[in-house]
């Protein structure tokens, strides 16, 4: 018998650790950006083809290489950061397992420049599947540029992996922006296809921040500036205003790296705890400065996933110091609860609440019934025989459509014979619906009742209209009086770029202004004009931050954001004419029971049912 264990050869080996660390054309980026920064760089430029699968350059005027040092950066395991194990435990640097270069030349055609101040000529080097094609001396300024070009041209079932130009784009300008944001004293520029994306100067990290995430957070941040002997905390949150229904501009960076936690990012939002809705999320870019002894960033190919020695301190010196700059800067004080001069004019507001209305209210059994202890076993069904009912009526009259005053003109709207074929319900005819808590629909049925859920209702309706008209019926478009133009980040403005053409299909006609520009020239005819801009940027951020765990297709996801964000929402009044359009609609539907997400749109309550639980 004849062994059968055998050392892998080099450039299998290789491309099996390439899988690790280069998983698309961003990945090559985030390492090529984070070695220039190691080499001492105060201006770096990223060049990129064919979203980098043509190409990705990073050029830098570090302190470059020797000519022996640019041919041992790209063997395996080989750094100038690590010399015993100790050093593992003192890590300041971005890189240090002396892989990415390895990686990149296992997976592409790599070409390198580098040269040193006291060297008079620099190397020049050519790399194409792990294996040294050409080195020579040549002319070339201080520092280093490498040109990654055709990702995965030898491993082509890797290529045909890759999502679309406009996608890899997006996950490029998510790398650049991560190592930008770390460094504002670095001048960092990004070019595509010729086009200049990002011209970042060197300045405050509040300038930088703005050069990013656009004018709009210019007035809207708050400085955050912690010391302790333990760790330190600098950076930016953004006012309670900014907070966004979908986790938008986040970001943690742990002694400059930027990392992923769910756990930091839950004691920012505690933080914001009462001043956001809960279903909302708070803008941030933090800083954690802390001894690398008490972290282990080696726990993850990517190092975006870390390991503190005490994350309990951690958590609560963030939530603390967030808490602290909130309450500093008096957002939390000013909160603004001012009300709506509508709603100022309501009898509830502007009179006062007396004694004599209190009293009165108090001393109802309906109110007693509620407020006594153990109020659920006294809750009377009778007065005694020679009074009326209690308040508490027989739940079935609560459905009897009441009987109007005689001098009563404007009828309540009542449902005509409506049938929900297919779920089997009917709808009792000349019924009026009711609207409770400006949330649910209630509507009576042959067996029972049914609750809608106004918001999760409509949200089916809409999934079902645009998913007709993004998949050939195309919806009719409101040609707007006066256009309106909107201006994105470079990343925002990528991303709608590669959706006008689905957005047009259900009605939206946004053309390209330059220099990440649009203009809204018509919105879909069934929406209300006026709010454009923000129902455009919105949906980009709910398209950017849509749920990963089921692969969707573009244009599903964009149906799915349209219908969320067009929705009815929960605590809108509706009227009874709303309310039968709504309900007749939902029926309409071909799953009129679930959303697109499978939550349900309706409850239903059975008579028997009811009987039970009241003990009949």
């Amino acid at each position: 018998m004849t062994d059968i264990i055998q050392l892998l050869p080099d450039n299998i080996a290789n491309q099996i650790a390439a899988g690790e660390v280069i998983q698309r054309p961003a990945s090559a980026v985030k390492e090529l950006l984070e070695n220039a920064v190691d080499a001492g760089a105060t201006q770096v430029r990223l060049v990129i083809n064919d979203a980098g699968k043509a190409l990705v350059q990073v050029t830098d005027n570090g302190k470059g290489m020797s000519g022996t040092d640019a041919r041992m950066a790209f063997e395996r395991h080989a750094t100038s950061k690590i010399r015993q194990i100790e050093d593992l435990f003192r890590i300041k640097t971005m890189g240090f397992r002396g892989e990415a270069l390895a990686s990149v030349a296992a997976v592409a055609q790599v070409e390198m420049k580098t040269r040193r101040e006291a060297d008079e000529l620099g190397t020049y080097i050519e790399i194409e599947n792990s294996a040294v094609v050409r080195q020579e001396a040549c002319a070339c300024p201080v520092g280093t540029t490498i040109s990654m070009k055709n990702l995965f041209f030898n491993v082509p079932a890797r290529r045909n992996f890759l999502k679309s130009n406009a996608a890899e784009l997006r996950h490029i300008m998510d790398e650049f922006i991560r190592v930008a944001m770390a460094f504002p004293d670095i001048f960092f520029s990004l070019t595509s296809n010729g086009q200049e994306v990002f011209h970042l100067e060197t300045g405050s990290l509040k300038q930088r921040i703005v050069q990013i995430l656009g004018n709009n957070y210019n007035a809207k941040l708050v400085s955050v500036q912690e010391q302790t002997d333990y760790m330190n905390i600098h950076g930016f949150v953004g006012k309670p205003e900014t907070a966004r229904k979908t986790r938008g501009d986040q970001y943690f960076f742990v002694n400059s790296r930027f990392i992923k936690s769910a756990y930091l990012n839950h004691a920012v939002n505690a933080a914001f705890e009462e001043m956001i809705p809960k279903d909302s999320f708070p803008g941030y870019v933090l800083f954690i400065d802390l001894d690398p002894s008490q972290v282990d960033i080696n726990v993850h190919p990517t190092k975006q996933e870390i390991k503190f020695e005490d994350e309990k301190i951690i958590y609560a010196f963030v939530q603390a110091a967030v808490k602290h700059a909130l309450a500093q800067f008096s957002i939390a004080p000013s909160l603004d609860f001012s009300l709506n001069a509508d709603i100022q004019q309501l009898d509830a507001v502007s009179k006062p609440f007396t004694t004599d209305k209190k009293d009165a209210v108090a001393s109802s059994n309906l109110y007693q019934a509620f407020t006594q202890k153990n109020q659920a076993h006294f809750i009377e069904r009778t007065k005694p025989d020679s009074q009326e009912k209690t308040e508490l009526k027989h739940w079935k009259s609560f459905f009897e459509a009441p009987n109007p005053a005689p001098e009563a003109t404007d009828k309540p709207m009542t449902i005509p014979g409506l049938q929900a074929r297919k779920s089997g319900l009917e709808l009792i005819p000349d019924t009026p619906l009711l609207q409770l808590h400006n949330t649910y629909i209630i509507a009576s049925t042959n067996s029972g009742f049914i609750l809608v859920h106004q918001q999760l209702a409509h949200e089916r309706i809409l999934y079902d209209r645009y998913s007709v008209a993004a998949h050939g019926q195309q919806m009719a478009t409101q040609k707007s009086l006066f256009p309106v133009t909107l201006e994105l980040p470079a990343a925002d403005a990528a991303l709608l770029t590669d959706l006008l053409a689905d957005l047009h299909s259900i009605g939206y006609q946004v053309e390209p202004f330059g220099n990440n520009s649009f203009v809204i020239q018509g919105i879909p005819a069934d929406i209300t004009p006026g709010n454009e801009k923000h129902a455009i940027e919105l949906l980009i951020e709910q398209f950017k931050h849509f749920s990963n765990d089921i692969k969707f297709s573009r244009r599903e996801k964009l149906v799915r954001c349209m219908a969320r964000q067009q929705a009815i929402k929960a605590g809108q009044q509706l009227s009874q004419k709303e309310m039968l359009t709504l309900v007749e609609e939902l029926f309409d539907c071909g799953s009129p029971n679930v959303t697109p997400t499978g939550s349900p749109t309706y409850l239903e309550f059975k008579e028997d049912y009811l009987d039970r639980m009241f003990g009949k």
